[in-house]
């Protein structure tokens, strides 16, 4: 599949609800203690019993829509990923924004706050290359990290990130209240620095 990836107006950003983030759990990450020596965590899988679909968009006020009645968007980008016209993908970025803990205060840190891709379009590089023009965008930005949240339900994400050269470096067993049985992970990435 031929696909082009372009930074949009964050104005548009609702649209990317057109594109499903839904997800079938199969497995999830059981997360074992740190290795004192690396400081990495122990990640193995375990099948759930009942496989399940997730999407998060259906969850109130958590869907692209909704984004901007909740936070300042004025610092976020939007990438889209467009094949033949069609929108088939997009990553959303969060920078510099008071009220998104998961930005700690910072101004040197990305926050990867959204990615996804349709089902048809998965496993043909567009997620690898919007993570990339991702990781350029948060350059640009004088950004020196990139952080990416994930649940451990979301095991092809988690290996993903992985591969995209991120390290799990927290994990909160508590922090979604009303998904009490879902852990949040915390990948991290050093970005390299911007050229003059």
């Amino acid at each position: 599949m031929n696909f082009v990836i372009s930074e949009a107006p964050i104005a548009e950003v609702g649209k990317l609800a057109a594109v499903p983030i839904s997800f079938r759990v199969e497995e999830i990450f059981h997360v074992g203690p740190r290795d004192p020596a690396t400081g990495a965590y122990a990640l193995t899988t375990q099948p759930v019993a009942t496989p399940f679909r997730k999407n998060y968009d259906g969850l109130r006020g958590e869907g692209p829509r909704d984004w901007a009645r909740r936070f300042d968007l004025t610092h976020w980008g939007f990438l889209q990923a467009r094949a033949g016209g069609t929108r088939v993908g997009g990553a959303v970025i969060a920078f510099n924004t008071p009220g998104v803990d998961l930005l700690e205060g910072r101004r040197d840190l990305a926050l990867l706050w959204n990615i996804r891709v349709a089902p048809p379009a998965r496993r043909l590089g567009i997620g690898t290359a919007l993570f990339r023009a991702a990781e350029a965008w948060a350059v640009v930005h004088g950004c020196r990290e990139l952080k990416v949240e994930t649940q451990n339900i979301n095991v092809p994400a988690g290996r993903f990130y992985a591969r995209m050269g991120c390290t799990l470096r927290t994990i909160d067993r508590q922090a979604y209240k009303i998904l009490p049985d879902e852990i949040q992970l915390l990948w991290y990435k050093t970005l390299p620095t911007a050229k003059a």
